[in-house]
């Protein structure tokens, strides 16, 4: 991560980031990390450029790596400067530039990867070591999400499925455009995933953070208890200036709604000459607050536990455990994707007749897979002028969009960022899979030429 050609990014995920920094003179440190300031910039005072590595090689020479070309930081700038202190979240049209071929529907399936550990806590009859399983789960997205790069935004309607990855059936909804929100529901037969995602995003020049203002339940079935996650801020780090990296600082907390234990982990921020980057450190807790298992690792590599005394230290006669740990991944891969992202990129995992709606068939995601930046960019702007067609069109005829797959309840979650409307699965994707399973008409169709059509209206995908 972090490699010369990486690129500026955005606000992303079930994890998401910050923009522009402080460029003033010499070399200065901030906070936990060390700033980069390069003089003569005209233009550009205030920003600053973050080196992940902490060292003190040439300023200028840092603050000029990454993909972006002179001319297309200077009119990025122009663009975007006015937006410091705002929440970007649906505010402006980012060039493809610094897009992945992938959108924010599959980034949400993406937490998936690991779900074999949601399956052992299924199994776990301990239920402190449930709480292990399970939170380490929510840790080991952290290696996919720490790529650089923009999902694209789905369009309201848009919609991804998954299937042929241990067990799982896996759909997600973009139920919302403004604010931009999507809902997925996931299931085997050890558990079921629900999430409302929402992102809330400051713009601070150089760098964004990303506020995760959604809710997570994820409930086992053979205990049948409930899990509910709060995941902490992430930061993307050189948008424009210098290397782009992720940051994810502060405290994921995995709560047992059942029984009121919980997990909680720290990540720590990246600190000077890139001290603590990576490591992540925690107890899980019973209902009375009192630590009954240590947590330990790095969220790039592993993570492993053993149990401890009230104080919070090992237990004599006991060892560490390693419980998870990074699968190998694709030598320079261009988007830094894992084996696991190519798979939801692919048809591989897509089921039989497949939504017309579904994110893998966007000309504008594809054409950007296939390295085709003109027309993914000329694509995108297409989709863009549709989605804003339906939507006069919508206001015309006096109607509001309703998703299919999801409910909006009555319910307000409150998160630390904020309140959240909540979406909930309503069980006909089930049917609708069902069905289809249970046909005996053979699909011979090919999946890649189904046009990509998400409207609500049919007269919107002809214009």
């Amino acid at each position: 991560m972090g490699s010369k050609d990486e690129g500026a990014a955005s606000s992303g995920g079930g994890g998401g980031g910050g923009f522009f920094s402080s460029i003033a003179a010499g070399v200065r440190s901030w906070g936990t990390a060390v700033h980069k300031s390069v003089n003569g910039l005209v233009g550009y005072e205030g920003l600053e450029v973050i080196n992940p590595d902490g060292g003190t090689e040439d300023a200028e020479a840092e603050a000029f790596r990454g993909r972006w070309k002179q001319e297309d930081r200077d009119s990025y700038w122009k663009m975007m400067h006015k937006y410091i202190g705002s929440d970007v979240t649906s505010l402006v049209t980012l060039p493809v530039i610094i897009f992945e071929p992938m959108t924010m529907l599959q980034k949400m399936a993406e937490l998936m990867e690991y779900c074999e550990l949601l399956d052992k806590a299924d199994e776990c009859e301990d239920p402190h070591m449930r709480m292990v399983y399970a939170s380490t789960w929510a840790v080991s997205v952290y290696f996919a999400y720490q790529r650089t790069w923009k999902p694209f935004n789905p369009i309201l309607g848009e919609t991804y499925e998954m299937v042929n990855h241990n067990g799982i059936t896996f759909i997600a909804e973009q139920v919302s455009h403004h604010p931009p929100m999507g809902a997925a529901h996931c299931e085997n037969e050890h558990f079921t995933y629900d999430i409302t995602s929402k992102l809330k995003t400051k713009f601070l020049g150089n760098s964004v953070e990303v506020y995760p203002l959604g809710r997570t339940r994820v409930t086992l079935k053979k205990s049948g208890v409930s899990l509910e996650l709060v995941p902490q801020l992430t930061k993307v780090n050189n948008l424009i200036f210098g290397r782009t990296w992720v940051d994810s600082p502060g405290e994921l907390v995995m709560t047992n709604l059942t029984t009121g234990d919980k997990v909680v982990l720290y990540f720590q921020p990246c600190g000077w000459f890139g001290a603590g980057r990576y490591e992540v450190d925690g107890y899980v807790y019973t209902a009375d607050d009192e630590p009954k298992i240590m947590m330990t690792g790095k969220w790039n590599k592993s993570m492993s536990c053993q149990p401890c005394d009230q104080e919070g230290e090992p237990l004599p006669g006991t060892e560490l455990k390693e419980i998870w740990k990074v699968a190998p991944t694709p030598p320079n891969d261009k988007y830094q994707y894992t084996y696991f992202a190519h798979k939801i990129n692919s048809f591989d995992t897509a089921p039989k007749k497949l939504l017309a709606s579904d994110s893998r068939l966007r000309p504008d995601r594809y054409a950007l897979e296939k390295g085709d930046m003109s027309k993914s960019g000329s694509e995108k702007s297409r989709l863009e002028e549709q989605q804003r067609a339906e939507k006069r069109t919508r206001e015309a005829k006096g109607e509001q969009f309703t998703p299919k797959w999801f409910n909006l309840t009555d319910e307000i979650s409150p998160t630390p960022w904020g309140d959240l409307e909540v979406y909930e699965y309503n069980g006909k994707y089930t049917e609708h899979r069902a069905a289809i399973d249970s046909s005996s008409v053979a699909d011979d169709t090919d999946v890649t030429s189904i046009e990509f059509n998400p409207w609500q209206y049919s007269s919107s995908s002809s214009q």
